[in-house]
Formats: structure tokens, sequence, C-alpha cells
């Protein structure tokens, strides 16, 4: 199997070797990993990724340094081989939970340790982090199109096994009720679904008949399982419902039935197509036969299905929830923020790719509401133990601004509001420390997460804008280190 802390960079070794030489490979470096902006005009992303970050990380360190040699060739890199084949994290790392809702700038991982073993880690979590959010992402925009269940069965269009295996875990967690995948099935101990291909019936002789055979072979194979027949192979209304009818009557299967059974719509008019079968379903008295309909859906397909009154019971989601298809490319970056306890950033001639600096925590303030119950009012950002973390620790009074017009703030009064911290530890000292959730823990727990903000802030078109700030230490060290870095730009010259 490849060691993915090694799916990285060549220029992450190549700075490891002049902090190895120079004497700086041990300075406390602290990177936020994080995203500016969610694709498709999101209001939020999921959190999908970091039980791999963990497991990734504690494998650095285990190749030997002949591996090394091959990119690192010459006696002069001997030393640093010998090094890097040895080297394990021996940080601390802190991260959000898996199905957390993130916002932009918040810090999603937090990594804590010697400057080499921090920045050799930037690659390979930001592959593993990237991949899955997009994933998860989209699985959440798909989902919250419907109130009906939506299966994921994008394996066959997903960029390779370890594509299509974690991304599945990815969907699960942002709402998706079941996988094809049965890898990522029996990984996470959560099952996967999945009856028959056109290529299924078109093997029992391409014919009418033949369909009819395909049905009824699948119905005595499958008896007591979920049965659900494919029945666009040739014509839906015209032979495909009625044969999956008659294969149904003739096995003994009808309403009373204890397994789920139903049809599959693959192609067509899926509004008119699943209206018509419902109405022909029922007048046999088949009205528990469900309609499940797959083909390139996504959440704006789906959205209009319901619009035109669809009868459908359940959705398939292939690529465009496996590629993230709209938007397969998800925007984490990993910043160094902190080195030797001094607060760095990034500025740059886009204003959007400015960092916020410092060891920094994010606490969600949630209120109790009389009819809501527990509602999320605001998202804050702190420099861990500035003056806002500590007020919000003791559960005091304290004022929150926009960082972008100071003029809007809102106040939270003491014994009035609930804040827990978005980002716990998960490594110390290079060993995990945070329990192990199974799939559906961390599934249940985006489900409670998400029900918590505001349906005009979980709509998919034009969302409310939940508010997120950062602390005024925060602001205030940022808007200084910028201040004075102007000032030595506009002295400096040769």
């Amino acid at each position: 199997m490849l060691n993915f802390a090694y799916c990285s960079d060549k220029y992450q070794y190549t700075m490891g070797k002049s902090f190895y030489d120079s004497g700086m490979k041990d300075q406390a470096a602290v990177f936020n990993l994080f995203y500016r902006k969610a694709p498709e005009n999101n209001n939020w992303a999921v959190v999908s990724g970091t039980d791999e970050v963990i497991e990734m990380v504690e494998q650095l360190g285990n190749m030997d340094p002949s591996f090394f040699e091959k990119f690192l060739p010459g006696e002069e890199y001997a030393e640093y081989r010998g090094y890097l084949s040895a080297m394990k994290f021996t940080g601390n790392i802190y991260a959000m939970r898996e199905g957390e809702i993130a916002f932009p700038n918040q810090p999603i991982i937090i990594i804590e340790g010697p400057l080499i073993e921090a920045q050799v880690l930037e690659t390979p979590i930001l592959c593993i982090m990237n991949h899955q959010m997009a994933v998860a992402t989209k699985a959440s925009r798909v989902c919250r199109a419907t109130n009906r269940p939506v299966s994921e069965f994008g394996s066959r269009r997903a960029h390779g096994p370890w594509a299509a295996t974690y991304g599945a875990k990815a969907a699960i967690i942002a709402g998706c009720s079941a996988t094809s995948n049965i890898l990522a099935g029996t990984m996470y101990e959560y099952g996967s679904t999945g009856t028959m291909a056109h290529s299924y019936v078109t093997s029992f002789g391409c014919s009418v008949e033949g369909e009819y055979k395909a049905f009824d072979t699948y119905i005595k194979t499958h008896k007591g399982e979920p049965l659900i027949l494919l029945i666009d192979t040739y014509d839906t209304l015209r032979c495909g419902i009625r044969n999956a009818m008659r294969a149904f009557r003739d096995n003994g299967i009808d309403d009373s039935y204890e397994a789920v059974y139903g049809v599959r719509l693959d192609s067509g008019d899926l509004a008119y197509l699943s209206s018509e079968c419902r109405q022909i379903l029922d007048q046999n008295g088949l009205s528990n036969c469900k309609i499940y309909a797959t083909n390139s859906l996504d959440e704006y397909l789906i959205t209009d299905l319901e619009r035109q009154g669809a009868c459908i019971d359940s959705y398939g989601v292939g690529d465009a929830i496996a590629t993230s298809k709209a938007a397969p490319c998800f925007g984490n970056v990993y910043k160094l923020v902190q080195i030797d306890g001094e607060a760095v950033l990034k500025r740059s001639e886009d204003k959007i790719k400015l960092i916020n600096p410092g060891f920094q925590i994010t606490y969600r303030i949630m209120k109790e509401d009389p009819s809501k119950g527990e509602i999320f009012k605001a998202d804050v950002t702190c420099l861990r133990g500035d003056g806002l973390s500590r007020k919000i620790e003791a559960g005091e009074t304290f004022t929150i601004c926009d960082e972008y017009d100071r003029y809007k703030y809102k106040t939270f009064e003491a014994g009035e509001y609930t804040a827990i911290p978005l980002q716990t530890k998960v490594m110390e000292g290079g060993k995990r420390c945070a329990p192990v959730h199974t799939l559906a823990e961390k599934k249940a727990y985006y489900n409670n997460t998400l029900m918590h903000f505001s349906p005009s802030e979980r709509r998919l078109i034009n969302p409310h804008y939940y508010k997120v700030d950062i602390s005024d230490d925060l602001y205030n060290l940022k808007m200084g280190i910028i201040n004075r870095l102007v000032k030595e730009i506009n002295d400096f010259k040769l």
C-alpha cells in the first residue's frame, strides 16, 4: 500500500533541507488549514477527512533512506535523507469534527509542531481535505434539495479507487442515505446498496419476454431482500412497468412484502414517467411499490423534479457528488501563521488572499429561542487566550464587530448565550488523543449541526449569510503587521 504521508510535492522537502541545514527545523510553528470561499456560492462547507489526516500523519517517518534518494540524490543529501527516514511528527493537531459546518477563513485544522515536521505535511493534508470537503459540500447541497433519501453511487466516475472510497464516506456524512461502494460500506461498517444494471436485463435476451425473465429471476434469487427492478431498458411504460408488476405478482410480492420493493427509472422525462408509473402501480394495488430515479441528477435537477410534482421516492446521484462536478477543486489552503511565538501572515495583491495571523480558536455562539430551541447566532475566531476568548470562556458580556464594517456589531449578554470551541485537540505529541466516531455518528453530528442553522442559511440559492467575525485583538494584530509591512515596503531601497 502507498504511504500517503509522502504524497507530497518536492518543494516541501527542498524547503525542509534549508530548515535542516540552517538550524531552523525545530522552531515552533503553527500552520492553519482553511478555505477562503465556498464553491457554488455556498454559505459554508462540510468538514470531512480529519480522521484520514490523523492516520496519514501517524505514517510519517516509516520510509527507508533509499526512498528519499530517488528524489533527493547525491552525497550532499545523505545526512538529510537519514534524518527524514526517522522523522516522526511530534507536535499537536487541533481540528474541527467530521460533519462540522465550517465558514471561510476559520481554521479547520491547526498544526502545531517543529517547523520541518509541520511543513512537509502540507500537500498530503491538502490532498485529503480538499477532496473530501468538495464531495461532502456537494452532497450536502444535493441532499438539501429534497426531503427524500439520496444515495451516492458515483464510484465509476470518481478519480480513482481512493477517491471513490473516501468520497462515499464524505457523501454519507453530509446527508446521503446510502452508497453503492462496497469498500466504503465495509470499511465504515455502514453497508452498501444496489440491485441491477441494464446489462443484467439484456443478458436474458434482447426481448420483452427476456425482460420479464430477468425480473423473475432476480426476485427468485433475492427474495427477502430489497427488490428494485430497472424498467427503462426497452420501454418504461409499454413493457418495463408491466413486466415488473407481472414478476412481482407471479412471485407473491405485494404491499405485504416486509422488505422494500420498487422500480427504478434511469432515462427519459423523469417527472412524467414517475407520475405515470405511480398511477399504474396504484391502480394495480401496489401503492407501497417505491419509485427510484437516477440519470445524471444534481441538486438543480432534483429541485426542478420536486417543483413539477414528480412521484419519486428516492434519488440516486453519481458523478455530481463523486467528482463534485460543478466545482471539482475545493479551495483549502495551508498557511504558516506563527513561528517561534511571532505571528506571521501572507500579504498579497489580491485582498481575498490576506490571512489571519497567530494561534487561533473559533467559538460558535448559541442562544436559546423559546419556539425554535437552541440556534446558532455567530462564529468568532480569536487568538487563543486573547481578551475576547477569555470573556467567552467566562460567559461574560461581549461585543463582536464586522471585520469589514466596524459599524456593524452584535452584543451577547452574560447568561443569554452558550459557546463551544470548534477546534479540539486530536493529536498530542504526535499521538492520537481524539475519540473515534463511527460513520453513523459523524452523519448524525452533521444532521444535528445543520438543524441549528436557520432555514434561510440552509437554502441553496442566495442563502442568508451567517455572522462570522474575528476578535478585536486578532484584527488589531493583523492590521498592525500589515501597516508595518507597508511602511517597510514604502521605505525599502536598494
